[in-house]
């Protein structure tokens, strides 16, 4: 695997890449224009997330033997720790900075959603355990890393393009929030992928991940061809972008007893920049 796209994973500069390229591509389909400040506010918050999340699972697999056993990018993240924890203090200054001096008084309600949502993640993901020991059974099963994940990821990127076309001129909305459950269950793939993909050692790799990942990009290309007819048919090329990565998803889980688990993780984030496939359109939209 070339180096960059290692350190563009073990770095975890591949979630913030996917948020912005998600966040333009919601903007350019609901025909807004966002601030600067927001996919750099939108990098910044994601990636100080994943850092901490990073390093939380490092230091709770160091010292509770029970965890699972760390990945490549839990160790990589621990060993430059000294390096990263500043970095990570230096971003969340400058989302900081954003939120009180760049973003609007009327935005920063609406978009406290996105520390709402990096805050949840923490509460969520690293007390899942005691949760699911509180939690009736069958609530417990419902209790999914990845469909917390998903959801609140998707949120995030589609949030600023979808407050601002319900204040504006575009109607229905319909398709918007039809792309974003799109996206959310895309996001829930992947992570879905990953988690699978890790659990079993590359020589006995059989992860069930097929079937969902096909149904879902079947499902995107139905509901793309729906769109079509709502007279929005750059909802209908971004749900198309993303039907597309989920049949890449579909690739990967057909290839991965032949790549090592860094190149599957890195390559299920990188099927995610579908999006900037439409770029050549945008600029002949103009």
């Amino acid at each position: 695997m070339p180096a960059p796209l290692r350190l563009w994973h073990l770095t975890s500069l591949d979630a913030p890449t996917v948020a912005v390229v998600w966040a333009l591509a919601f903007a350019w389909a609901a025909g807004v224009a966002l601030p600067m400040w927001v996919p750099l506010f939108l990098a910044l918050a994601v990636w100080v997330v994943y850092i901490g999340d990073r390093l939380l699972d490092a230091g709770a697999a160091l010292h509770t033997p029970q965890i699972p056993p760390l990945r490549e990018r839990h160790y990589f993240h621990y060993r430059h720790r000294r390096v990263l924890v500043p970095l990570a203090v230096a971003a969340a200054c400058a989302a900081a900075v954003i939120v009180f001096f760049l973003m609007p008084a009327a935005a920063r309600e609406r978009n406290s959603v996105l520390a709402v949502a990096a805050g949840a993640y923490f509460s969520g993901v690293h007390s899942r355990r005691k949760l699911q020991k509180l939690l009736p059974p069958k609530l417990a099963s419902l209790d999914s890393k990845e469909l917390f994940v998903g959801l609140l990821f998707a949120a995030g990127c589609a949030l600023p393009a979808l407050s601002r076309a319900a204040s504006g001129q575009l109607s229905p909305l319909w398709p918007l929030w039809s792309a974003t459950l799109f996206f959310a269950a895309l996001a829930w793939l992947n992570c879905y992928a990953i988690e699978r993909w890790e659990a079993a050692s590359q020589a006995t790799r059989n992860s069930r991940v097929l079937p969902a990942a096909i149904l879902l990009g079947l499902a995107g290309l139905l509901l793309m061809a729906a769109v079509v007819y709502s007279n929005q048919p750059r909802a209908a090329a971004l749900i198309g972008a993303g039907a597309g990565s989920a049949l890449l998803l579909v690739q990967l889980d057909r290839s991965q007893r032949c790549m090592t688990s860094l190149a599957l993780r890195t390559c299920a984030d990188l099927v995610l920049l579908s999006p900037v496939l439409l770029i050549p359109f945008a600029f002949l939209a103009r």
